[in-house]
């Protein structure tokens, strides 16, 4: 299999960008456009030309622009663009004549959008409106936040819309109806059609989670088929932007997947239709859109992607270097030109600088009150992650990142990030007065995005923010908030295993579904803002630290939690108690302890408790066994066990680095299930 080589290639920076904003024009020649849109409000069609950027147009508004996409007759080429601002759609032929400006009157702005011939459909939070002709002809509410939206092509019998939904479900629409939902192993985040055309039979979806994930969903008439799914084992990024592209030139089209820590990856296919990893790129920055095609250089293919500072950069096949011999390497002129015209951009920058400098101090010995402050977004994520049970908290500027303080008052544990280049200092902390964490991550000369990882102790919760102080004068920062959940390490699942012992908490009183609702986001994550339609509610979590279950049933005046972990079951009712308290809502508690859940739940703690302990010990003897290794010159006298202990050291040191306090976190959730056993 041919080895892929590709070179990155910066072609410009515009403003900050949001998920799926950039697109590459079908080719009308040897080179296609790049159309890209903006948070500045600025909509851009350019091409590259000798290394310089031409525009085709360049306009302006006064909001962001939140996503782009491509439209065009059904069948035919896609070359118009068209772009959302707030509730406002607008398009734009490929020479820049404004053609179409629609007012969706949607209550909320549209965060994603498709474009299939004359029909339009967009999403808010949480309604779908399907529009054909800019008439309504469909609409939708879902019961949890919409992250993207695609449309199976129109050959098929009806247009069939493609939701992502937050709660881990594509849903399947057909008119104004839901038509069915397919669950998938994470929340979904983009989708992408197979094949660019959806494949062979056009009913073929791609979809990436926010955990990594990537899989693909045949989409029949009344069921789901689950063709293939991509783990992410080496826990990268998220998955924001995917793309079908013939980059390894072998006639069959590869993956391209673009995640937010910044990896760039290929996956080709092999007889079976299965994905092999072929190629990584890390840029550092999050990937919001990655496209293939030929932009710089006629005859070279090339992966294009736009990341969330604004930077549209190529990996291309064209090789850049011409090497002479073993030192010497002599510069294309492209490339010379491109320095030429850098240095030259930079010379202005520096006047323009100047100016703006002179301009500022003229106005401050005048006394004219201006603000100093500069402003500057912060693209966060707070993310539950199954595989190690912790959190992962991304931190990403445009601008580079100076230092973030890191504030607690509730008990976490910050784990080892590998990608990670901060320092960290930690200062002394009075637990008494609610203060358990002081953290400072003092980042490196242009670093944009840093990433930590927070685990956290169920039972306790509270609040995690964060000050991040951007390297910029006069000095500034910003503070973000992340609600640390009395029951943080479960997330959502729709399975319930009924053969499981299960502890039961029932509770009734004078409270409306939506006060439940909210009583329960409170304690739970990944749940949405607004109250589920229907007359009762259903949700069911995993534990990612025990793999214990949760069901939640409410409705109004009557709630019923079900859990093999009695532990899970006296945490609820603690909290519900208390909030119902707040609300002076008197509630009556009925419980059902099943004692078989006991032993149930211990056997499944049991094996990590087993292994755990066994890895600390192997860790505490590894400098024992290494100063017998220095004074020995044979080392067979020791038994098989203590050699293999030898030869993984570093694996051993390793593992048991990235989880510290994983044994005492053990041992404090059979102490704590001990004192609330106690108390039941």
């Amino acid at each position: 299999m041919m080895e892929l080589n590709l070179t990155r290639v910066d072609y410009t920076q515009v403003g900050v960008t949001s998920k799926k904003s950039m697109r590459l024009l079908p080719t009308s020649g040897k080179v296609q456009k790049i159309a890209i849109a903006d948070h500045d409000g600025i909509l851009q069609l350019f091409g590259m030309k000798k290394g310089d950027v031409q525009h085709v147009f360049k306009t302006s508004t006064s909001t962001k622009l939140a996503r782009l996409e491509l439209g065009g007759p059904v069948g035919g080429v896609r070359e118009r663009i068209f772009v959302s601002s707030a509730a406002v759609v607008k398009g734009y032929t490929k020479k820049g004549k404004n053609f179409l400006t629609f007012d969706t009157n949607m209550s909320e702005p549209i965060l994603s959008m498709y474009v299939e011939g004359a029909d339009l459909f967009t999403c808010s939070n949480f309604v779908f409106n399907h529009y054909h002709d800019c008439k309504d002809a469909n609409s939708f509410v879902c019961a949890d936040n919409i992250s993207d939206v695609i449309c199976l092509p129109a050959n098929m019998v009806d247009l069939t819309p493609v939701l992502a939904c937050q709660d881990r479900v594509l849903r399947i629409i057909q008119g104004s109806n839901l038509l069915y939902e397919v669950e998938v192993p994470g929340p979904p985040v983009t989708l992408s059609l197979y094949g660019n055309n959806g494949g062979d039979e056009a009913n073929e979806v791609l979809y990436g989670t926010s955990d990594g994930r990537v899989g693909l969903v045949q989409i029949g008439k009344l069921a789901p088929s689950h063709r293939w799914e991509l783990p992410n084992e080496k826990r990268n990024g998220g998955v924001l932007c995917i793309d079908n592209f013939d980059i390894t030139a072998d006639g069959v089209l590869d993956l391209l997947i673009g995640r937010d820590d910044g990896q760039v990856e290929v996956y080709s296919y092999d007889d079976s239709d299965e994905p092999i990893h072929r190629y990584s790129h890390t840029c550092n920055e999050s990937i919001t859109s990655i496209q293939g095609g030929v932009v710089a250089s006629a005859g070279f293919d090339e992966i294009v992607c736009a990341t969330y500072a604004g930077w549209v950069l190529g990996l291309t096949s064209e090789q850049q270097d011409k090497a002479m011999g073993p030192t010497q390497v002599v510069v294309s002129a492209a490339a010379v030109n491109k320095i030429s015209h850098l240095k030259t951009d930079l010379e202005q920058l520096q006047q323009k600088v100047t100016e703006e400098r002179e301009k500022y101090q003229q106005s401050a010995t005048s006394n004219i009150a201006i603000s100093a402050v500069p402003g500057f977004n912060i693209n966060d994520k707070f993310v539950l992650n199954r595989e190690d049970a912790s959190y992962t908290l991304s931190l990403e500027l445009q601008i580079p990142i100076d230092n973030v303080l890191l504030q607690s008052d509730v008990p976490i544990d910050l784990l080892d990030v590998e990608k990670n280049s901060a320092v960290v200092s930690y200062s002394a902390c009075n637990p008494e007065e609610g203060n358990f964490l002081l953290a400072t991550y003092r980042c490196q000369a242009n670093t944009t995005r840093l990433e930590l990882k927070i685990r956290s102790i169920e039972g306790q919760y509270g609040t995690v923010q964060a000050y991040v102080t951007p390297r910029v004068q006069p000095k500034t920062c910003q503070v973000k908030q992340y609600q640390i959940k009395p029951l943080s390490l479960h997330q959502r699942t729709h399975v319930f295993d009924e053969n499981r012992p299960h502890n039961t908490l029932k509770l009734t009183g004078q409270f409306s579904q939506a006060e439940m609702h909210s009583w329960i986001c409170f304690c739970l994550p990944e749940l949405p803002e607004k109250t589920p339609p229907g007359d009762e509610v259903s949700f069911h979590f995993m534990s990612t630290f025990l793999d214990t279950q949760l069901e939640c049933k409410y409705r109004k005046g009557d709630a019923i939690f079900r859990s093999d972990n009695i532990s899970t079951i006296s945490i609820l009712k603690d909290v519900l108690t208390k909030e119902a308290t707040k609300k002076k809502i008197r509630l009556d508690i009925t419980y059902d302890i099943n004692e078989a859940s006991i032993p149930y739940t211990l056997n499944l703690i049991h094996p990590n408790l087993e292994y755990q302990l066994l890895l600390a010990k192997k860790v505490q003897l590894i400098d024992a066994l290494k100063e017998l290794q220095v004074h020995e010159n044979d080392i067979n006298f020791m038994s098989p066990e203590y050699r293999q202990i030898l030869e993984d050291a570093e694996l051993l040191k390793a593992e048991f680095k990235k989880q510290p306090c994983h044994l005492e976190r053990l041992y404090d959730i059979l102490l704590s299930r001990l004192t609330r056993l106690s108390k039941t």
